[in-house]
């Protein structure tokens, strides 16, 4: 059984006339009605009777009718999935990005690489540090950008820039007059924690060696959450500046007494071999914008 023969079936399902359905499937009806013949003589009977008006399905035709639907729909769906596969399998670019790593220089270097290499197909997984660095490991990603402290045994590590930390509040709240902010002003305000915030022990560390404790009015792992929690005027979080969006009803102040900052980096797995595609991104990535 050829996949011809089942789409000539099909089509002559769908028109029931002979040369409405060789015409639909841009061929000859005399092929047309042979690759039919063919097709019932492997299945041992008629599938259409024809007759002045056209054609109709025979009992076998309308028995068969839904099953080469199905296989032709299959067909279809593994050669549109093979096409795909291909398309990745030429040149992959998978990056995991860890949940704080502000959008906006990674996504100007993957741009920049896809214009360079326009063939190039980018995935982008954002996710926690444990599964960025577990997918790394297993193959899923070819670089991880994250501000993860790792050893140097088992990734090859590209630094891409240091950033600080900023106190982010609403225009309405009282702390946006402030130039600075202090740590014990700090202490006196409803707090918005970051639950996976990757410098969270050494902001509560350095707040406690110089006498002061937050109070962390909310709780959330996700950093949209707080986000939107501060524009709400409920408090105040602190993020790493490339992580603060560009938005008119927030404003971000610099921490006076803390000098905390991180510095994210591209991971590369030493165990798993580096495109020339995936260099060409992490290139673009260590440029410093314009």
């Amino acid at each position: 059984m050829e996949m011809n023969q089942i789409r000539y079936f099909l089509a002559v399902c769908e028109h029931r006339n002979f040369t409405h359905a060789a015409s639909a499937a841009n061929v000859s009806q005399p092929s047309l009605t042979t690759a039919i013949k063919k097709l019932e003589d492997e299945l041992g009977g008629d599938l259409f009777v024809r007759d002045r008006a056209g054609c109709r399905l025979t009992a076998l035709g309308k028995l068969m009718q839904p099953r080469l639907r199905k296989v032709h729909d299959e067909t279809r769906l593994a050669k549109a999935e093979a096409i795909r596969h291909m398309r990745l399998e030429r040149v992959p670019i998978s990056v995991g990005v860890g949940e704080t790593i502000g959008h906006n220089r990674i996504s100007a270097a993957m741009e920049r690489t896809r214009t360079r290499l326009p063939q190039a197909e980018i995935e982008l997984i954002v996710a926690s540090s444990s599964e960025l660095l577990a997918g790394l490991r297993d193959g899923e990603f070819d670089v991880v950008v994250s501000a993860e402290k790792v050893g140097e045994d088992l990734y090859r590590i590209d630094r891409l820039y240091e950033e600080d930390y900023k106190v982010v509040v609403s225009k309405s709240h009282p702390l946006s007059e402030l130039n600075t902010i202090s740590l014990s002003t700090l202490a006196k305000t409803d707090m918005l924690d970051r639950l996976n915030c990757e410098m969270r022990d050494a902001l509560f560390g350095t707040c406690a060696d110089q006498g002061h404790e937050l109070y962390a009015a909310y709780r959330s792992n996700r950093v949209d959450w707080l986000v939107e929690l501060a524009r709400q005027g409920l408090g105040a979080v602190i993020l790493p500046a490339t992580a603060i969006p560009s938005d008119i009803g927030l404003v971000s102040k610099p921490i006076d007494g803390l000098e905390i900052s991180r510095t994210v980096v591209a991971l590369r797995y030493r165990h798993q071999t580096t495109r020339p595609e995936t260099n060409d991104l992490i290139r673009e990535m260590t440029r410093t914008p314009a």
